[in-house]
């Protein structure tokens, strides 16, 4: 299962900026990936493992944007259409091995 965090957060201020690191910091700490900007990625072994990282991230939100959290299974994830300008990549691939924290 793949759980994916997408966020649109202010960046008008100072405060703002620094909400923002620390919110995309906690994810990266949190072992999630960027896929694109805005969008993190994290795999996960299991539903029960999702609803962790779920928790964390909740621990985590800024005070102000918007933040989603999605799951998808392994199938739909390989379903994902990759697209480099009009060439086509593959999706990112499964870790090997699970990191234990």
């Amino acid at each position: 299962m793949w759980l994916f965090a997408l966020f649109d957060l202010p960046v008008a201020t100072p405060e703002d900026r620094r909400e923002y690191n620390r919110f995309r910091n906690s994810l990266l700490k949190l072992g999630f990936f960027r896929l694109q900007f805005s969008v993190y990625a994290h795999y996960c072994p299991s539903e029960e493992s999702s609803l962790i990282f779920r928790k964390k991230i909740k621990a985590v939100l800024p005070p102000d944007g918007q933040v989603r959290v999605l799951a998808v299974t392994d199938r739909q994830f390989s379903k994902m259409e990759v697209y480099s300008g009009k060439k086509r990549a593959s999706p990112e691939s499964p870790p090997e091995q699970l990191a234990l924290f």
